[in-house]
């Protein structure tokens, strides 16, 4: 009985600190959006950077509906000096057709194709991007997915920020307003759970970066070793990023979100690739098994308990109490990330945020039942440290 009642007591010590962590959370991210996200900067924080010229390095496989609007928004933008590769796998991927229609739309732009790719390791972004990488010819680098779509001043926003210590610049992924209530769904995570993660893990100094858009110092990547040294990994910009910090260099969020815009989306995809993601992290970092701990419904039971072993308050009660809380906050949080009206309405945030809480756990279970991975066109089995091996069909 007394080892029954010390592990209870236990428990409600970790009820009280997951409250004051999880709250916390929310708390810095908001603060961190209201005070930092879609903020005009002054054009030029220092001269050196108004002269600085970007490689803008685009991974492309495959043609969705929004594709050629998305990669046009990278020829209009306004900036003095910046080049466009294009990387291709496949001579007869439809993407080339897209890059070419491109290219002659706007000859004035400094762009190239690659097509081809290089053979270096098992990651088929980095294969892909590294003909592109080796004829850059600028001293930053912006490795930008092709679902991305920018505003003209987006690049002006990203070099304003990569300062005398900085290293690494990179956008808080988000969602742009499409139609459909898979594309609510992806929105309201973007705006809510993850980038709750997301920007409480970069105010308190935790690396945190995706890969989707981030400007990089060349010559730092180089040092460690260029961008073959990544190709070992699935998750290359978690290591791309630790290289980065590694060599004493700072991180800077850029003021406007990476702006997610494919037009290929469905739940079931949504699904798979928070699936794919949450394999990667428990991988890279063991830390990840107590990720559910963080999730609405599950944080609220067990902080409710604690509430309810220590005060004797009703446990239901306080667990109801708790959820609305977290769930006002998140729209809060949303409409932060957003800048702006949602195209959906409260009643469509509401539905979505359920489920979206519902699905938390049922997607980490389903992460650790099976330890390999589906993406592009291979299917690769994870190691401890972050590392994977293709598997290759027999």
């Amino acid at each position: 009985m007394a080892l029954l009642d010390l592990a209870m007591q236990g428990l409600a010590v970790f009820g009280f600190i997951l409250f004051f962590v999880l709250w916390l959370m929310h708390l810095m991210s908001i603060i961190y959006v209201r005070l930092h996200l879609h903020k005009k900067r002054p054009e030029v924080k220092q001269p050196f950077m108004q002269l600085a010229g970007v490689s803008l390095l685009k991974p492309l496989k495959g043609v969705d509906p929004n594709l050629i609007s998305n990669l046009e928004t990278f020829f209009t933008l306004d900036y003095p000096k910046f080049e466009i590769l294009l990387c291709i796998q496949d001579q007869d991927d439809p993407a080339v057709d897209v890059c070419k229609k491109l290219l002659g739309k706007y000859p004035n732009v400094d762009a190239r194709l690659f097509i081809g790719g290089k053979k270096v390791g098992i990651n088929p972004k980095i294969n892909n991007l590294m003909p592109g990488y080796e004829g850059a010819k600028y001293g930053l680098v912006w490795i930008c997915d092709s679902g991305i779509r920018v505003k003209p001043d987006t690049l002006t926003d990203m070099t304003n920020q990569m300062t005398e210590k900085v290293g690494l610049v990179h956008g808080l992924p988000y969602v742009a307003d499409r139609q459909g209530f898979a594309a609510t769904l992806e929105q309201v995570y973007f705006g809510t759970s993850h980038p709750r993660s997301y920007i409480s893990a970069n105010v308190t100094g935790i690396k945190c970066v995706t890969g989707m858009s981030c400007l990089m110092r060349k010559d730092v990547l180089d040092q460690a070793g260029g961008l073959v040294s990544f190709a070992q990994y699935i998750a290359e910009d978690y290591f791309m990023a630790k290289a980065i910090a590694d060599r004493g260099w700072k991180f800077s969020m850029a003021t406007q979100v990476a702006l997610q815009n494919s037009g290929s989306y469905s739940i079931g995809q949504f699904q798979s690739r928070m699936i794919r993601w949450t394999k990667l992290r428990i991988n890279m970092l063991p830390g990840t098994v107590l990720e559910p701990v963080s999730e609405c419904f599950l944080a609220s039971l067990i902080i409710g308990w604690a509430a309810h072993y220590v005060f004797r308050w009703d446990m239901m009660v306080f667990f109801m109490c708790h959820c609305l809380a977290w769930f006002i906050s998140d729209y809060i949080q949303l409409t932060g990330v957003q800048g702006g009206p949602l195209c959906f309405s409260k009643l469509d945030f509401a539905v979505a945020w359920f489920i979206r809480e519902s699905m938390a756990v049922q997607i980490f279970l389903s992460a650790l039942w099976d330890p390999t991975i589906s993406w592009r066109t291979g299917r690769y089995r994870l190691r401890c440290g972050g590392t994977a091996e293709e598997i290759l069909d027999v």
